[in-house]
């Protein structure tokens, strides 16, 4: 659903419409492929098409297009299972293959933007839960439940994506159980990791969702009257505060009275 579409016409026409606007300094094209990809071949099908589509464009209107931009949506590892590209290497096959697209299309060098997002953001953050009330149900499943869930990481609810949790304090203990993470939200679907394997978890224990920076929190919401947790960055054994907790005079503070 994003951007123009090349083969009914409507780039070229944004082109030229861009071109004839005063307001416009049109500079580059870019590309929207999707997100997560764990595959650098789409971004090698992409460099060919964008340096075809420029090529046609200096042809066709004599405009030479000085940004390329491959897009975004580079990988992340959330589980064990998952294995994603090294940055160096999207960083290598990328660069290559515009070098060839540009010389097979006879353009000049242009500036190359790549969007790395979560792949270098995810890692750089970890969502840490208490555990609280456990549930089982013979037959079935066990419920592991934690004081957050759908409001600070939506994903799980809305694209079934998987992570890993971890005991905070002893993360080599040998699992013992086969649990559901559950968040505390009025909602069946608010699931945070099914089929953990896991220590037994016992309430009050701190349990880690690694990989958790990319969007959890762009996609946090206050549902259920929830207050966002606070952003604590550590480095080196010392912690300092980014983002203090929400209150419940934060949410009512837009309220007209």
């Amino acid at each position: 659903k994003f951007g123009f579409a090349i083969a009914n016409g409507d780039a070229e026409r944004a082109v030229a419409a861009a071109m004839a606007a005063p307001n416009i300094d049109l500079r580059g094209l870019h590309v929207h492929l999707g997100s997560p990809i764990f595959e650098i071949e789409p971004y090698e099908q992409a460099s060919d098409v964008m340096c075809a589509f420029a090529a046609q464009m200096g042809d066709t209107h004599g405009f030479s297009f000085v940004e390329y931009s491959p897009g975004g949506g580079f990988a992340l590892a959330y589980t064990r299972e998952q294995h994603a590209p090294a940055i160096a290497e999207y960083a290598e096959r990328v660069a290559r293959s515009m070098e060839r697209a540009l010389a097979e299309h006879r353009l000049d060098q242009p500036s190359l933007h790549i969007e790395p997002g979560r792949s270098l953001i995810g890692r750089a953050m970890v969502a840490v839960y208490t555990v609280g009330a456990r549930k089982e149900i013979p037959g079935v499943r066990t419920y592991v439940s934690v004081d957050g869930g759908m409001a600070d990481n939506i994903r799980p609810a809305m694209y079934g994506s998987g992570y890993e949790a971890v005991p905070v304090d002893r993360p080599l203990d040998e699992p013992t159980e086969t649990v559901t993470v559950a968040g505390k939200y009025c909602e069946s679907g608010d699931i945070l990791v099914r089929d953990a394997e896991l220590p037994r978890l016992e309430a009050g224990e701190l349990v880690a969702l690694p990989a958790s920076g990319g969007y959890n929190l762009a996609m946090s919401s206050n549902y259920n009257m929830a207050l966002r947790p606070p952003v604590v960055a550590v480095r080196e054994g010392e912690s300092r505060l980014l983002q203090r907790r929400e209150t419940v005079e934060d949410l009512v503070a837009r309220d007209v009275r």
